[in-house]
C-alpha cells in the first residue's frame, strides 16, 4: 500500500490579523482525509500546516517520509479556505513545486483546486478532485498503485497524454455522514495548539456536525457541496466529544458548520445526549436569525452547553439582505439577539458591507442595528466575489486583476462597489471602535473610566478604551467626508437594487 503525505496550506503564520488572535484550531479536512486513507490501509503521514512557520518545512516533511504521495487536502470547514486567500494559494503552488522536485505523485482537493483545477496542474499537480474529495482521493490512490487507469476514477482532472485536461466530472457528494471515520486526531501534535489557546485560559478543538448548506445567499461559494446538506446523527457526534474528553481534554468546542442545528429537533436531541453521558461542554456555533427565532430553539442551545452564537446578520437593511437572496429579516436578527441575551449565550455578528445599492442610508441602518442590538463581538467584511455565485456573475466585468485578497485583514473591495475600499477600511476602524466603547460603557461611564486610569497604574486595555474615546469623533468625521466625497446621487449605480 502507498505511504501518502497529507497537508493543506493555510498557515496561521500568513495571515498577520489571526497570528495576533491566536485561536488556531486543527485542519478537519486534512485529518478526515488523512482517516479514510488510513482505514483503506494506507500508510499516512500528516503535515500541519496551521502552526508551522513556512512551506518550507513542507519539503521537510517530503525529505523525512518520502511518500509514494502528496496530498494537498484543503480544509473545506475553515471558511477562510473557501476565500481562496492570494497567500495561501501561493503556498500551495510552492508546496506543489516541492513535490514535483521529489519525485511524488502530487494531488490537491479544496475549493480553490475545485474553481480552478487548470491552473493548478499547471503549477505541478499531477491531479487535481473535485468537490468532496475523501472517497476520490482513496480510489486514486488504489488505481494508481494497480492500473493507472484515472478515467475509472469519478472527481478527478489531470493532463491528458497530449497535454489537453481531462476530468471524469464531479462525484456525488456522501449522505451517510455517520459512516465516514472521526477525523485522524491522532497523526498531530494538540499539545502547540493548547499552549497557543493558554492566553484565553481555555483549550478549544473544532468539529463539524454537518457538511454544506442548503440556503441561497447569492455571494456565499459553494464549490465543495453545492447546495445538499448533510447531517451527523447526535450519536455519532456525541461519540466523538466523549472520546476528544478522554483522550485530549479540551475545555471547549468550536463547530465548524456553515448551519449548525438546522433539521428541527437536532440541537435538542443533542443535548439530550450530551446531559445523559455527562460530557456537556461549552461550544460556539454559526447560526442563522431565523432558525433561532424557532420556539424552543435558544433553550435547546444553552442546555446543550453553547456559550456563543455567531449569527450571519449581514446587514441592517432590508432591502439589501434582500437583494442578497439572504432568507431572513432584520426583525428576526434583533429577536434572535434578544433571545440568545436572555438565555446567557454571546451574541456574535457577521456584518457585511459594500453590496450593490448599498448607500449611506443602508449602512447607517447597519450601525443603528449593532447599537441596538449590541453584540459580544462582530466580524466585518465587504462583500467579497467568489466563483460560481451569483453575485461573481454580476460584478465579474467590473473586476480587475486583483481577484482575491492577499489575507483575512485586506478589505480590498475587488469590483466598483458604492464606495472604495478606502472608506470601507475607515468604516471598519469606526464601527469596532464604537462598539467597544458602548460595551465600555455597560459597565462604567467614560469619565469614571478615565478617573480610573488617572488614579491608578493603568491596564493596556484602560488606556485603549481611553484613547477610543477621544478619537472616536475625529474618525467619525473623516469617515463622512470620505464617504460624501464619493458619494454622488446625481450618478446612478448601474447595480443599484430596485426598491419594492
Amino acid at each position: 500500500m502507498s505511504t501518502v503525505l497529507v497537508g493543506q496550506s493555510y498557515y496561521l503564520h500568513f495571515d498577520e490579523k489571526l497570528l495576533r488572535a491566536m485561536q488556531p484550531h486543527p485542519p478537519l479536512g486534512s485529518l478526515y482525509a488523512a482517516a479514510v486513507l488510513r482505514e483503506a490501509g494506507h500508510e499516512v503521514v500528516v503535515f500541519d500546516a496551521m502552526l508551522a512557520p513556512s512551506e518550507d518545512e513542507w519539503g521537510a516533511a517530503i525529505a523525512r517520509h518520502r511518500p509514494d504521495v502528496a496530498l494537498i487536502f484543503e480544509d473545506n470547514f475553515n471558511y477562510l479556505s473557501k476565500m481562496c486567500l492570494l497567500r495561501m494559494r501561493e503556498a500551495a503552488f510552492r508546496m506543489l513545486a516541492m513535490s514535483r522536485r521529489a519525485g511524488c505523485t502530487s494531488i490537491v482537493c479544496g475549493s480553490d483546486a475545485t474553481d480552478q483545477a487548470e491552473r493548478y496542474l499547471e503549477q505541478g499537480a499531477d491531479y487535481v478532485v473535485l468537490g468532496e474529495g475523501e472517497r476520490s482521493v482513496v480510489e486514486l490512490v488504489e488505481t494508481l498503485e494497480r492500473s493507472g487507469r484515472t478515467q475509472d476514477v469519478v472527481g478527478v482532472t489531470w493532463r491528458d497524454a497530449a497535454g489537453g485536461v481531462a476530468t471524469t466530472g464531479r462525484r456525488e457528494n456522501q449522505k451517510d455522514l455517520d459512516a465516514i471515520p472521526f477525523p485522524a486526531w491522532d497523526l498531530i501534535d494538540l499539545e502547540p495548539y493548547r499552549h497557543a489557546w493558554s492566553r484565553h485560559g481555555r483549550f478549544s478543538l473544532n468539529m463539524v456536525t454537518t457538511r454544506g448548506c442548503p440556503f441561497h445567499c447569492n455571494w456565499c461559494a459553494k464549490p465543495i457541496w453545492g447546495q445538499r446538506y448533510a447531517v451527523r446523527s447526535p450519536e455519532n457526534v456525541v461519540d466523538e466529544l466523549a472520546m476528544l474528553r478522554a483522550r485530549y481534554r479540551p475545555d471547549h468546542i468550536s463547530f465548524a458548520d456553515d448551519i449548525f442545528g438546522l433539521r428541527p429537533g437536532w440541537i435538542a436531541a443533542y443535548a439530550e445526549q450530551v446531559r445523559e453521558r455527562d460530557v456537556v461542554t461549552p461550544f460556539s456555533c454559526l447560526s442563522r436569525a431565523d432558525l433561532l427565532v424557532r420556539d424552543g430553539e435558544v433553550d435547546a442551545l444553552r442546555r446543550a452547553g453553547c456559550d456563543t452564537v455567531w449569527m450571519g446578520a449581514e446587514s441592517g437593511s432590508q432591502r439589501i439582505l434582500d437583494a442578497m437572496d439572504k432568507g431572513t429579516r432584520v426583525d428576526q436578527i434583533a429577536e434572535a439577539a434578544r433571545r440568545l441575551r436572555a438565555a446567557g449565550i454571546r451574541v456574535c455578528f457577521f456584518l457585511q458591507f459594500g453590496y450593490p445599492g448599498e448607500g449611506p442610508d443602508e449602512i447607517e441602518a447597519t450601525r443603528r442595528l449593532v447599537r441596538d442590538c449590541r453584540p459580544d463581538d462582530i466580524g466585518i467584511s465587504v462583500s467579497y466575489p467568489l466563483p460560481g455565485t451569483a453575485f461573481h456573475e454580476r460584478v465579474r466585468q467590473q473586476m480587475g486583476a486583483k481577484q482575491h485578497w492577499l489575507d483575512s485583514a485586506d478589505l480590498s473591495m475587488l469590483y466598483e462597489g458604492p464606495f472604495s475600499t478606502r472608506v470601507y477600511r475607515a468604516l471598519h476602524h469606526v464601527v469596532h471602535k464604537e462598539l467597544r466603547l458602548r460595551q465600555a460603557a455597560d459597565t462604567t461611564s467614560v469619565a469614571r473610566h478615565a478617573w480610573r486610569v488617572v488614579r491608578v497604574p493603568p491596564r493596556r486595555r484602560d488606556l485603549a478604551r481611553l484613547r477610543d474615546a477621544v478619537t472616536l469623533p475625529f474618525d467619525e468625521r473623516g469617515l463622512r467626508r470620505l464617504m460624501d466625497a464619493e458619494h454622488r446621487v446625481d450618478r446612478p449605480n448601474p447595480l443599484r437594487v430596485t426598491p419594492a
